[in-house]
C-alpha cells in the first residue's frame, strides 16, 4: 500500500497539544468578539428574501454591471447578481432581502381580489407574480428580451424555522456520533470525538464570521459534511488506539497514543489531501454558486484533520487516566 509518510515516523504530537488548544480557543474567541462587532451574516434561506433567476438569448451583452444598474432603476438597489458557469455565461441569480418592490410609490399591498397572504407581512401570490412581471418589463426596457427562469420567496418564518431545523441537526449528528463511538468502542472515547466535532464546527463558523460570508443551506450543508468527515477520520485513529493498547499494554498511554496517531498519519494525509484539493479545485474554478459549500468545506477539512489529533486524542487520554480502566501506565 502506498504510504505518504513511513508508518515508523515518530513525531511528538500531544506534545503540542495545549500549544493546539490555546490556537484553537483564540480562533473561537476571535469569531465570538467579531459577532457583535461585525454581526452575523444570513444568507435569504436564513433571513428571508427573493431570489430570481433570469436567463438572457445568445448574443446578449448582458453582464453584472448592467444588470445591476437596471435593477437599480427598478427599485432593486443592493441586489446581489451572481452568474452562472463561465464569464460568458448569460444566466443570472438575483438575491435581494424582503418582497418584491411594488412598481410605483403609490402601489397597495393588495390588489382587489387578491388572495389573502399566507403569513401577515406576506404578499398575496397575485401580487407577487404582478410585481414580478413589472420587474421583467422594466430590465426587458433596459437590456432586451429575457426569461425568468424561477422566482422563490423565502418569508421571516420559513427562514426563522431552517435556522432552528439547522441547529438542530448539528445538535442531533452530535448526540447519534455520541452513542455510536461508545458503542463502537467505549464511553470514554465518545466525548473526545464529539468534542472535536465540535471544534470543528465552532472554528469553521469562527472563521466564516471573521470573514464576513453569509451563513445559508449551503454553509449549513458543508458543516454536516465536515462533521460526518471528521468523525470517519477520529474513529480510524481510535480504532488504531485500541489495537496497539492490547497489543502494547506495557507502554504509557500517551506513547501508545502518539504511536498510533504516527501510524495512520499517512492515511490521514492522503484522505484529506484529496478532499482538500477537490474542494480547492471548486473554490477556483466551481464559479460563485457553489463556492460557499467548497469555502466551509475548506476550512473545514483542515480544521477536522488538526481536531482528530490535538482534540479529540488528548480529550481520550484525559478521560482515560482519569476514569478509565486503563491508568497512565499499565
Amino acid at each position: 500500500m502506498f504510504q505518504l509518510i513511513p508508518s515508523d515516523t515518530k513525531y511528538d504530537f500531544l506534545g503540542k497539544r495545549r500549544t493546539a488548544a490555546l490556537l484553537s480557543l483564540a480562533v473561537i474567541l476571535a469569531g465570538l468578539v467579531a459577532i457583535p462587532l461585525r454581526g452575523v451574516r444570513t444568507g435569504i434561506d436564513f433571513a428571508g428574501g427573493t431570489e430570481v433567476q433570469l436567463a438572457f438569448p445568445e448574443g446578449s451583452a448582458v453582464d453584472e454591471g448592467a444588470l445591476r444598474g437596471a435593477l437599480a432603476g427598478a427599485r432593486l438597489e443592493g441586489a446581489d447578481v451572481i452568474r452562472f458557469g463561465g464569464g460568458d455565461s448569460r444566466e443570472f441569480l438575483v438575491r435581494f432581502p424582503g418582497e418584491l418592490p411594488a412598481a410605483s410609490e403609490g402601489e397597495e399591498g393588495a390588489a382587489p381580489g387578491a388572495e389573502v397572504p399566507a403569513a401577515p407581512g406576506e404578499l398575496s401570490p397575485d401580487v407577487r407574480e404582478a410585481r414580478m412581471k413589472a420587474v421583467e418589463t422594466a430590465l426587458e426596457a433596459k437590456l432586451g428580451p429575457l426569461d425568468v427562469a424561477r422566482v422563490e420567496f423565502v418569508g421571516p418564518r420559513v427562514g426563522a424555522e431552517l435556522r432552528r431545523d439547522g441547529l438542530l441537526s448539528l445538535v442531533l449528528s452530535w448526540v447519534v456520533i455520541l452513542g455510536y463511538v461508545g458503542f463502537r468502542f467505549s464511553l470514554r472515547y465518545g466525548p473526545g470525538a464529539v468534542v472535536a466535532l465540535v471544534h470543528d464546527v465552532l472554528v469553521t463558523a469562527s472563521i466564516w464570521v471573521l470573514l464576513g460570508r453569509e451563513f445559508d443551506l449551503q454553509v449549513l450543508a458543508a458543516l454536516l459534511t465536515i462533521i460526518g468527515f471528521s468523525v470517519n477520520d477520529t474513529i480510524v485513529i481510535f480504532d488504531r488506539i485500541r489495537e496497539n493498547l492490547t497489543l502494547r499494554t506495557r507502554r504509557e498511554l500517551e506513547e501508545v497514543v502518539n504511536r498510533s496517531i504516527n501510524e495512520t498519519l499517512s492515511r490521514t494525509l492522503l484522505t484529506s489531501g484529496t478532499v482538500l484539493l477537490a474542494c480547492l479545485a471548486l473554490d477556483l474554478l466551481g464559479g460563485p454558486v457553489i463556492r460557499p459549500f467548497s469555502l466551509a468545506m475548506t476550512i473545514g477539512v483542515i480544521a477536522g484533520s488538526y481536531s482528530t489529533v490535538y482534540i479529540a486524542a488528548p480529550v481520550m487520554i484525559w478521560l482515560e487516566e482519569r476514569f478509565g480502566s486503563l491508568p497512565a501506565k499499565a
